[in-house]
């Protein structure tokens, strides 16, 4: 897959629910950091943090506002609507960087506000 296919599935697989399809995206040894969970190193991490998505959210959607593609690089402007599990309603604006090698992600950052996340996820307690 080209660079922006590949950024392309991530949001569709997301968007989808299709965790496992999103972690097949990442390469065995990927490395996240995310503004939330930290740093996330390799491609089981990555799967064990989403596998709980289902029960932290009623419903989660990341919608792409711009995508820049140089090489194996992209940056992607995107906003998060979400519903907790506790029903509270979650709006973000999200900044993501991605580095790929062979078509999958080896590098994602992702840099957003944390407030939205506080209260619907119990972060605040």
């Amino acid at each position: 897959m080209t660079t922006r296919q590949t950024i392309e599935r991530y949001y569709e697989y997301a968007n989808a629910g299709d965790w496992s399809r999103w972690c097949d995206l990442f390469t065995e040894k990927a490395v996240v950091d995310e503004q939330i969970a930290g740093r996330l190193e390799g491609q089981d991490t990555l799967r064990e943090a989403v596998a709980g998505f289902p029960k932290i959210y009623r419903s989660f959607r990341n919608e792409p506002r711009h995508v820049v593609v140089s090489g194996d690089q992209a940056g992607v402007v995107s906003h998060i609507s979400a519903v907790a599990a506790n029903g509270e309603a979650i709006e973000a604006e999200v900044m993501n960087y991605f580095r790929l090698e062979e078509g999958r992600i080896a590098y994602m950052a992702n840099f957003h506000d944390t407030m939205p996340f506080r209260g619907p996820l119990g972060l605040d307690k």
